[in-house]
């Protein structure tokens, strides 16, 4: 038996390592670029030495948080625009958009900031905030249609609408 599992447990990385598939190719890919890239998707990711795992769709279905979100800053702005989310499309501030980090990739989420009672329906593509106190990062456009651009956070209510 222990024969078996030896062999087994040689054999494995190679079986991976045939495999075409490029949610297996993270050659010279950190974890990170990994995320960030699309070739992860919605299973576990590490960031800064913390291990992130999604929910399932039909966890995400009812879920519903409370708390603070914020918007990608200038700095971050400049880094990611025009580059791919973690859901492998294109980046674009000028376009409602969100990250979060345990809801599946994509899901729709309506984000209501609760001291304006104003909502948005936003598709959540990417991971973030990896900021303690922050539920979600909203796009420049999410966050000025929601009226806390100026302030940089609100208090919101994020609800699933569907994926």
């Amino acid at each position: 038996m222990r024969k078996v599992v030896l062999i087994g447990s040689l054999l494995f990385p190679l079986i991976l390592s045939s495999c075409s598939s490029s949610r297996l190719d993270f050659t010279g890919i950190s974890p990170e670029e990994a995320y960030r890239l699309g070739k992860i998707k919605n299973t576990p990711y590490i960031i800064d030495g913390k291990v992130y795992v999604p929910m399932s769709y039909d966890e995400a279905i009812s879920y519903e948080e409370t708390g603070i979100a914020s918007w990608y800053g200038q700095e971050t702005l400049d880094q990611h625009n025009g580059q791919f989310t973690a859901y492998g499309e294109i980046f674009d501030p000028s376009k409602p958009s969100a990250a979060h980090k345990y809801l599946p990739l994509p899901s729709l989420v309506k984000v209501t900031n609760l001291d304006t009672s104003q909502s948005i329906i936003v598709r959540v593509n990417d991971r973030g905030p990896f900021v303690d106190d922050r539920v979600i990062d909203l796009s420049t456009a999410a966050a000025k249609r929601l009226g806390f651009l100026e302030k940089g956070t609100a208090k919101v209510k994020i609800e699933v609408i569907s994926r």
